[in-house]
């Protein structure tokens, strides 16, 4: 193998849709997507982060689009895709990352609005970005990619987090779906289940003071986040992105990865 060829990217000629990519998760994979080679689609509420994104993105020689969009909101995102669809002609990887953990609050308590505002962003949302990606995905296949959680698939106890942890395992049911019936098309769907990891989705979430009266109190053993003794990153979660969306996973398609350090071991 040349030097050149060396030098050559897992994604490169690829073009990726993130959503969720002004920050965490999102930006991390956004940058190392750039980084082997692909143009990116960023999608965000928040244009003045993706903006800032698009700028690092670029110092690799690839393109970058920005687009202003609410996931759970059809309009937007029917017109995300036909900018992508006018601006690159193409799509090969889609990451449906953006979500929120909402209001944690006990069931009993729970506003109904707040549970729906989580329901909509989190599996609506994610529903909407993998149903307007397939027309762009159809003709040559690609990679849908879903962040879903730990939480509601391996681990149980976090309370408060019933909506949350309903959306998390719903979005996991949906990748098996999605990956079985768009297998036709070579489309492969995976789902990305992670434990703790530094973000600021702290931000988006609310704990109401009446949470401790239906709190369970768990004493983990020393460790309870057992490989690195702590959270993992986000660059983690876009080395396993990455692998998932690249030709060397070419032959996984409806399956739940877990990257959280063994956490969910001790705490399922």
């Amino acid at each position: 193998m040349t030097k050149n060829q060396q030098s050559i990217g897992r994604l490169q000629g690829k073009v990726a849709l993130i959503t969720g990519a002004g920050s965490g998760i999102g930006k991390a994979t956004a940058l190392k997507f750039a980084k082997e080679g692909a143009d990116l689609a960023l999608l965000d509420v928040k244009e003045a982060a993706m903006e800032e994104v698009c700028r690092s993105i670029r110092a690799y020689n690839v393109d970058c689009l920005a687009i202003e969009a609410d996931i759970s909101n059809e309009i937007q995102m029917a017109n995300a895709y036909r900018q992508v669809r006018e601006h690159y002609g193409k799509l090969d990887i889609v990451y449906a990352n953006a979500g929120i953990n909402g209001v944690l609050t006990p069931i009993e308590l729970m506003d109904f609005d707040d549970w729906n505002t989580t329901m909509q962003i989190n599996l609506s949302g994610t529903f909407l970005t993998v149903k307007h990606a397939i027309p762009l995905l159809k003709d040559k296949g690609g990679s849908i990619l879903i962040t879903a959680s730990i939480n509601g698939n391996r681990v149980f106890s976090n309370i408060g987090f019933s909506a949350y942890s309903s959306t998390k395992a719903g979005q996991v049911a949906f990748a098996k779906m999605a990956a079985l019936e768009l297998a036709k098309y070579k489309i492969r769907v995976n789902a990305i289940c992670p434990g703790a990891i530094e973000t600021n989705i702290e931000e988006n979430t609310e704990r109401t003071p009446e949470l401790s009266s239906v709190t369970i109190p768990v004493e983990y053993p020393e460790g309870s986040q057992p490989l690195e003794h702590g959270p993992g990153s986000a660059a983690q979660v876009a080395k396993l992105a990455l692998f998932l969306a690249s030709e060397e996973s070419s032959h996984i398609s409806g399956t739940a990865v877990y990257i959280d350090g063994a956490e969910s071991l001790l705490r399922g």
